[in-house]
């Protein structure tokens, strides 16, 4: 399966890169209606929410033998949800960014990012096999200043990682506890490389006031119980889409 989902990035980032006009003019209009630009664009999710998909269920039990092998109830839930969400986000997608190829990159961002939010609400991974490719591929992307400036990215990869390190890092020295894994620093690295250092306090505040309002209730309602962990990745998605997508 990691073969699978490795070779399904590098495929979509091979096609972008032997198309010099997509790399190098993102904002290229193509000849295309309204309506063939949203049928393509829910054609492009479904595509891509195959694989991922498959993934969502493979690699955190690569991860953990321990885990269920056959499908939980809670396991189609968030299923019936990812292919509910991609073909809708998909749609923004294309009412924000048009008949562009930056619509096409910002599908793979919003559905890889389902999937990666899919597997941490289950299974508490955010597994390497899909935060790093998505992190390189946002730096492709933003090699003509697509969704930031190149500079910009790099040092929101660069900041995206240390910001959350550095929590984690005096949490753990005021608690003595970890306070979150580091595939949340890679997440949030892959949220700087696509969409530069400038809107990422407020992704980490909106993720962590969204995370601290959830958390809440759920106490309240007695589904939680004090100092228990839950999965920040999630929110940090939420965030990141709507941070692209600017709802």
């Amino acid at each position: 399966m990691d073969k699978i989902v490795t070779v399904f990035i590098v495929q979509v980032t091979e096609i972008m890169l032997q198309d010099k006009d997509m790399m190098m003019g993102m904002w290229t209009t193509w000849d295309l209606g309204p309506a063939a630009v949203v049928l393509a664009a829910v054609a492009f999710a479904l595509v891509l929410s195959t694989p991922l998909s498959r993934a969502a269920y493979r690699l955190p039990r690569a991860l953990d033998a321990q885990l269920p092998q056959q499908p939980s109830m809670t396991h189609r839930r968030y299923r019936l949800g990812f292919w509910v969400a991609a073909p809708i986000l998909a749609i923004l997608c294309a009412w924000r960014f048009g008949a562009t190829p930056a619509t096409a990159a910002a599908i793979v961002y919003v559905v890889v990012l389902l999937a990666l939010a899919w597997i941490d609400a289950e299974s508490g991974f955010l597994p390497d096999m899909l935060t790093i490719p998505l992190l390189w591929l946002g730096l492709l992307v933003n090699l003509d200043g697509t969704f930031s400036m190149l500079a910009d990215a790099v040092v929101g990869a660069t900041a995206g990682y240390l910001a959350l390190w550095v929590i984690c890092a005096f949490f753990l020295l005021l608690t003595g506890r970890q306070g979150m894994g580091r595939g949340d620093f890679k997440l949030l690295a892959a949220l700087g490389a696509w969409l530069g250092w400038a809107p990422l306090p407020l992704i980490v505040l909106t993720s962590s006031s969204l995370a601290l309002a959830i958390a809440l209730l759920r106490r309240m309602a007695g589904r939680m119980k004090a100092g228990e962990s839950f999965s920040f990745g999630p929110y940090l998605v939420i965030a990141g889409i709507a941070a692209l997508l600017r709802l």
